[in-house]
């Protein structure tokens, strides 16, 4: 059984920065391409970022680019997502999972298997 710990919940000022990150147990993350999505409240949830196996190749949705940059550390079996020029609309709860495979075919749940129960992060005005 997979097992996933998250950072804990973020508290921001707008314009500030962050990390959070998530760790799977009982998977080898280096098989498959990882991602991270959010919700907002009354939102549904939305992709962020999906990073592929070898952390080469790395596909934003369009309102975080040049903002956020996600990483992984395959030895560790985590996912990071360094967030910069942080917006309050920006305020959500942050999924990571684990891809179904090695590639990022598309930024969608579908594509997506494991997940992490959610990392709250506020963004204040």
């Amino acid at each position: 059984q997979v097992q996933v710990v998250d950072s804990g919940e973020k508290s921001v000022q707008a314009g500030g920065s962050t990390t959070i990150s998530c760790t799977f147990y009982s998977l080898s993350s280096r098989d498959f391409s990882m991602g991270w999505f959010r919700q907002a409240p009354g939102k549904e949830r939305e992709g962020v970022v999906c990073i592929n196996w070898s952390g080469r190749r790395v596909d934003y949705t369009d309102s975080v680019k040049g903002r956020f940059t996600a990483s992984r550390d395959n030895a560790k079996n985590t996912l990071y997502l360094r967030m910069d020029s942080l917006k309050p609309e920006d305020t959500a709860k942050y999924y990571c999972a684990v891809g179904k495979d090695k590639s990022c075919p598309q930024l969608a749940e579908s594509e997506f298997r494991y997940w992490g129960p959610g990392t709250q992060v506020n963004v204040s005005a």
